[in-house]
C-alpha cells in the first residue's frame, strides 16, 4: 500500500492494516485504551507517521527560521487529513470533531506550530460549514477539504480580543457589494491562506448583534497583509495582520445574514476549542515522552535519575494529568459530534483544563532535564514555549472560566 495515495479513502477496504499499528510503534503501558474504531486508529497512524517522519526531523529548523511548513502541509493534504473537517457531501470524510482531535493531537506531538497551521485552516472554514449557504459550501469546501486551499479565521483586532463585540472592522453594503475597512490582528495562516472568514460590523449601533461574517478571498483588491509577527512559540505557524482598505466583495459572500456574526463566531469556537485541547494534550504527551527517555539515560550520583522517587512522582503526576486532559477533550469532542445543543461549557472545560495541563507538564519537563532542558539542543524548551499559546488563543483561559461559570449559574 502506498501510504501517501489518499490513505484515508482506503481505510474502509484496509482496516486490517490497523492491526499493525501496535506492531510498528509498540504500546506504552501508561497510555489508556480509548477503544477507537479501525478508521480512527488509521487516522492516528497516519498523523503519527507524518509527525515522526516529516515533522520531527525539521521542527528545530522550522522553529529557528520561523518558517511556514509548506511541504509538510502538502503531505498532510495528500494524506487527506484536511478532509476530516468537512462533511462527505462536500468532498470531506465526515466532519467529526473527534476525528479532527485525533489528528491534531498526533501532529502536535511533532510540532505545535505545524499543528496550528493545520488546525487554523479548519477553524477558518468552520463558519462556512456551520452557517454557509449551499452555494458557498459547494464553491469552497471541496478545495479546502483537499488542502488545495488553506483558510484563516479573522475575528481578533487590536482592540477586540476577548471582547469580540468591540470589533471595529466595518462592512457597508453598496449596491451588490460590501465594502470592508479595518484591521485584523494575530491571524494564524495570515498571508498563507487563500480563503478568509472575516467578522465585521454591518450595524455599529447594535453592538455584538450588529456583527456579520464574510468570505474574503486572497488577492481581492483592497485586501493586504501586515507584518509577520515574531512570536515566543509556534514559530512554524505564520501570524499576520489583515488589512482592509475599501475592499469590495460580492454581496453573496455574506455568510447567513446580517447580524449573525457574533453567533457564528461563538458556534465556531465552541466546536473548535476541543481541538486546542487536543493540541495541548499532544505537546504535553511529547514532553512527557522526552522526559521519560531523558530520566532513564541521565545519571547522577551513580544512578539514573529515574530511580529518584522525586522524579518518579513528577512523571506519575504528568502522566495522570495528561490522561485526564485527554479524556476530557475526547468526551467534549464526542458530545459535539452527538449533535448536543449545549456544548459551550464542555468545550471550554476541555480547552481550559488541557491547556493548563500542557503548561504545567512542559514546565516540569524542563525541570526534569535541568540545565539541558534550558538549551535549544533539546526539544522541551520549545515545547514549553509552544504550550503557552494554548492558554491564550481561541479565548483566554480566563474567558473559558467565565463561560463555564455562566453556564453553571444559568442551569442551577
Amino acid at each position: 500500500m502506498d501510504f501517501w495515495l489518499r490513505p484515508i479513502i482506503i481505510i474502509h477496504a484496509a482496516s486490517s492494516i490497523t492491526c499493525k499499528i501496535q506492531e510498528k510503534y509498540g504500546e506504552k503501558g501508561w497510555e489508556m485504551d480509548y477503544f477507537l474504531s479501525d478508521e480512527q486508529k488509521m487516522i492516528v497512524d497516519i498523523a503519527r507517521k507524518i509527525a515522526q517522519e516529516k515533522i520531527v526531523p525539521v521542527r528545530k529548523e522550522l522553529d529557528e527560521k520561523e518558517e511556514f511548513p509548506h511541504e509538510i502541509i502538502k503531505e498532510i493534504a495528500r494524506a487527506d487529513l484536511f478532509a476530516l473537517f468537512v462533511p462527505e457531501e462536500y468532498g470531506g470524510l465526515g466532519g467529526r470533531i473527534f476525528d479532527v482531535c485525533l489528528a491534531v493531537e498526533e501532529l502536535s506531538k511533532g510540532c505545535l506550530g505545524v499543528a496550528t497551521s493545520y488546525a487554523a485552516s479548519g477553524l477558518g472554514f468552520l463558519p462556512i460549514i456551520i452557517s454557509g449557504s449551499e452555494e458557498q459550501k459547494k464553491k469552497y469546501l471541496s478545495d479546502l477539504a483537499s488542502g488545495k486551499k488553506l483558510a484563516a479565521f479573522g475575528l481578533t483586532e487590536p482592540d477586540a480580543g476577548s471582547d469580540a463585540s468591540a470589533i471595529r472592522t466595518s462592512a457597508v453594503l453598496d449596491g451588490d457589494e460590501y465594502v470592508l475597512n479595518g484591521t485584523k490582528q494575530w491571524i494564524s495562516n495570515g498571508g498563507e491562506a487563500d480563503i478568509y472568514t472575516i467578522f465585521a460590523m454591518t450595524d455599529k449601533t447594535k453592538g455584538a448583534r450588529g456583527a456579520s461574517t464574510f468570505i474574503v478571498e486572497k488577492g481581492t483588491p483592497g485586501f493586504s497583509f501586515g507584518k509577520k509577527e515574531e512570536k515566543l512559540g509556534i514559530r512554524a505557524s505564520v501570524t499576520r495582520e489583515l488589512i482592509f482598505e475599501n475592499c469590495r466583495i460580492p454581496r453573496e459572500n455574506l455568510i447567513s445574514r446580517e447580524g449573525m456574526g457574533f453567533i457564528i463566531a461563538m458556534r465556531t469556537l465552541d466546536k473548535a476549542r476541543p481541538a486546542v485541547g487536543a493540541q495541548a494534550v499532544g505537546v504535553a504527551q511529547a514532553a512527557l515522552d522526552e522526559s521519560i527517555k531523558f530520566a532513564k539515560t541521565r545519571h547522577q550520583f551513580g544512578v539514573s535519575i529515574s530511580s529518584f522517587q522525586s522524579i518518579q512522582h513528577m512523571l506519575a503526576d504528568m502522566a495522570t494529568q495528561i490522561e485526564a486532559a485527554r479524556a476530557l477533550v475526547y468526551a467534549a469532542a464526542k458530545m459535539i459530534d452527538s449533535g448536543a445543543k449545549e456544548i459551550s461549557a464542555a468545550s471550554s472545560m476541555a480547552k481550559l483544563f488541557a491547556s493548563d495541563v500542557a503548561m504545567k507538564v512542559t514546565i516540569d519537563a524542563v525541570q526534569i532535564f535541568g540545565g539541558y532542558g534550558y538549551m535549544r539542543e533539546y526539544p522541551v524548551e520549545k515545547m514549553m514555549r509552544d504550550a503557552k499559546i494554548t492558554q491564550i488563543y481561541e479565548g483566554t483561559n480566563q474567558i473559558q472560566r467565565n463561560i463555564i461559570a455562566s453556564h453553571l449559574l444559568k442551569s442551577a
